[in-house]
């Protein structure tokens, strides 16, 4: 565990010095994997796609990325898409996913990422961006269709 200089919470550190990995990789890394998710969601039509940066606000995770889509089938496709996105990148799989059955609001937690894809009903219900209107926002621009 680290210590963050600015505040009295501690959150878990997101390299290990063993592994010779700096810390600013570490964030280079987290930063590319939230930009991959957000392009896996984008592969499926996901809509308002928004990326935040919590990791000076909360020890949770480093990025949030937030998608809406429109139908049950949808949310699971888009989470199967992030998934796939994911594991042909960067070689990983969720550490922990829910919700994919009822499709309503899939989590897929990477650790320093955590994507959340909503029906657009529970999304304007939970809210997360005015939850955690005090991240960044990161930009975030698809790229155009393969």
């Amino acid at each position: 565990m680290t210590k963050s200089p600015d505040t009295q919470t501690f959150r878990p550190a997101n390299v290990s010095t063993a592994a010779g990995y700096a810390v600013e990789q570490a964030v280079a890394d987290s930063y590319e994997l939230a930009l991959t998710v957000a392009q896996g969601a984008d592969d499926r039509k996901g809509a308002d796609i928004v990326v935040l940066k919590v990791a000076e606000v909360s020890y949770l995770t480093d990025y949030f990325v937030i998608a809406t889509g429109f139908s049950h089938v949808q949310v699971r496709a888009i989470a199967n898409s992030i998934e796939q996105s994911v594991q042909e990148t960067y070689n990983r799989l969720p550490i922990h996913r829910e919700g994919h059955k009822d499709g309503s609001w899939v989590v897929l937690d990477y650790g320093e990422v955590i994507a959340h894809v909503f029906l657009q009903k529970e999304r304007e219900f939970y809210n997360l961006e005015a939850f955690w209107g005090h991240a960044e926002r990161v930009a975030f621009a698809a790229l155009p269709a393969r």
